[in-house]
Parts: C-alpha cells; structure tokens; sequence
C-alpha cells in the first residue's frame, strides 16, 4: 500500500518562512476588497446569480447579486490536469448560467487554447492584448478581455514572454498583489459570477500574486505514482501565502486522469482522504481519449461531446465546486 508519508510530507508550519510577508495592515488597508454590509442568510432562495439577503438586524433586503468569486486551479505538479480542468469546469458553469471569466497565467497558453485556434493564439500571444502586458505594465484587466466562442464564458488569453514574469515584478511595489490590483475594477463591477485561474506548474512569485488574488484554491492531482509527489510542498507553499493572503482557501482537490480498473486510484483516493481539512471532491475525472480530441479540436470536452464520460464529469464536478461555493 501506499504510505502518505512518503508522498505528502506537510512539514513544520511553524518554522521560519522563506518568503517575504507583508504586515495585515498592508492587506486590510489595500488589498482586502470591502466587506459587504449584509448577509446573506440560511434560508435565502437563489435564482441564478441573485439571492434575497438580510441585513445583520435580520431585516429583508432587496434581491442582490452575489460576490464575484476568484478560483484558481494550481499545482506545482506539471500535467495534473489543471489546464484542462479549468477549461471544463468554466465551461460547465458558463452553461449552468454563471457568467465566467477565465484567465490563462501560464506561458504554455493551454487554457488558450481549449477554445481559441492555434493561429489565433499565437496572435494573441504576440500582441499586446495579453495578460503578460496587462500584468507588466500593471493596466486594468477589463480592456484585456475578450469572448469566447460561448455565451457567458469571456478570457484573458496569455502570452509566451509568461516565462519571464517573475523579472518583470521583482522590482515592482507590492508585487504580491498586482494581479489582484489590476482585477480591481472588474471585481467592483461584479459583472462575472466567477473568474477562473489558470496557474502555471511553479511555486514563484507569480504563482503567489495568483493565489494573492484567488478566494479558493482547486489543487488537480493526477491518479499516478507521481501524481502526489510534491503536493506537500503545495500545501506548505499555501501556509506561507495565507500569511499575507488569509482569505484564500483550500477549495478542495481532485482527483483526474483516473483508470478506476488500476489499483493505484484507490490508494490515491485513500491517501487522499487521510488529509485533515481538506476536501477531496467526490466527482474525479476518468481517462478519456475525448479530452483529446476535444484539445485537438480547440474546445473543452463538454462542448465537444457533451455524451462522453468526461464531459458529464466535468459537469458533475462543476456542479460540486457551485454547491461547495456557495456554502
């Protein structure tokens, strides 16, 4: 059997952090975005984005949208899934009636890619209309935007020169936070239920501005020998960005790239579950060749063939993160 010893190694959260940390003055004063004045209550009645709320006296208020809610999908692991995870889970929530926004951080464009053209992501990549210019430069992400070929799912398409980003906010004032800055005004404008991230496959300084920026974290692992190997680094790593970060949360993991006739996925799922505070969503994800022929097509599996195992999973699973969400 597998001994989760030797894959998930959590370590002393108490030891001396490696990363620069910023006082929570700094966070309540400038990167917190404001509390709303009500909440809402148990028994509100939900329809689509909007929710009846109470104010703190009990009081009924008019009907209100929801918050935007930023989730990103990180792991340090390279080809867990996170792509194409993200890719599906945004279209099942665009096609649930959220409206969603998606945003490629990484320099390989796969996010990109799941519903753009090569041609045109190789044009995106090399313009400036891109979020490495955006982030560069420290714009507003609202002129970044562009529509996808489906209705309420919008993206931030991503660019190559990703590679060199952390130079590029070395030097930068609070560098921790400019991601979060320049979602600023799409955050007040709550145009989007959710805005989906994209993290690329490292443990730097721009995976930490993601997760600065993020309410919730889905960490994707694959169900290989290697798929749990370093994910103790990833939660040590989460430790030290809820220092200067304390919103963010572990949303939960999932498990994809599943053989459930191999022995190996119930161990993983054992391993996985001995975790404390930690979800483990109950919807995995099996392997499928139409995750691969959805890519090669440039379309998330769900728009691609709505029928394959894939696809009603990656439904399921979308469906799972909306009920954990809204919890």
């Amino acid at each position: 059997g597998i001994n989760p010893n030797n894959y998930i190694d959590i370590g002393d959260r108490d030891k001396e952090k490696k990363y620069e940390v910023f006082s929570r003055e700094c966070i309540i004063n400038d990167c917190k975005y404001p509390e709303p004045s009500f909440t809402c209550s148990s028994s509100s009645i939900t329809n689509g984005s909007s929710t009846v709320c109470a104010d703190q006296t009990g009081s009924k208020k008019s009907t209100c949208e929801m918050k935007t809610q930023v989730i990103c999908f990180a792991n340090n692991k390279g080809g867990s899934g996170k792509s194409t995870t993200c890719a599906n889970v945004g279209y099942g929530l665009s096609q649930l009636g959220k409206k969603v926004l998606l945003i490629d951080g990484d320099m390989q464009l796969n996010l990109s890619l799941s519903f753009f053209s090569d041609d045109e992501v190789l044009e995106f990549a090399q313009g400036t209309d891109n979020l490495y210019h955006a982030i560069r430069n420290q714009k507003d992400l609202k002129n970044y935007i562009i529509h996808t070929p489906y209705e309420n799912l919008d993206m931030i398409p991503s660019s190559t020169l990703m590679s060199s980003i952390e130079y590029e906010l070395f030097t930068k004032w609070q560098r921790e936070y400019i991601l979060k800055r320049c979602l600023g005004k799409i955050m007040d404008s709550e145009e989007y239920d959710y805005i989906l991230i994209d993290a690329p496959p490292t443990l730097g300084g721009w995976v930490m501005n993601i997760l600065c920026a993020a309410d919730k974290v889905v960490i994707p692992v694959e169900a290989t020998p290697w798929g749990l190997f370093g994910l103790g680094n990833m939660f040590e790593f989460l430790d030290q960005v809820k220092q200067i970060a304390p919103q963010l949360e572990v949303h939960g993991i999932v498990v994809t790239k599943v053989d459930t006739r191999k022995n190996y996925f119930k161990q993983t799922m054992e391993t996985l579950k001995e975790l404390d505070n930690t979800r483990l969503f109950e919807n995995y994800v099996r392997v499928d060749s139409a995750v691969e022929w959805a890519q090669d097509n440039s379309k998330p599996v769900v728009a691609y063939k709505k029928t394959s195992r894939s696809a009603v999973e990656y439904t399921q699973l979308a469906k799972e993160i909306i009920e954990y969400a809204n919890r």
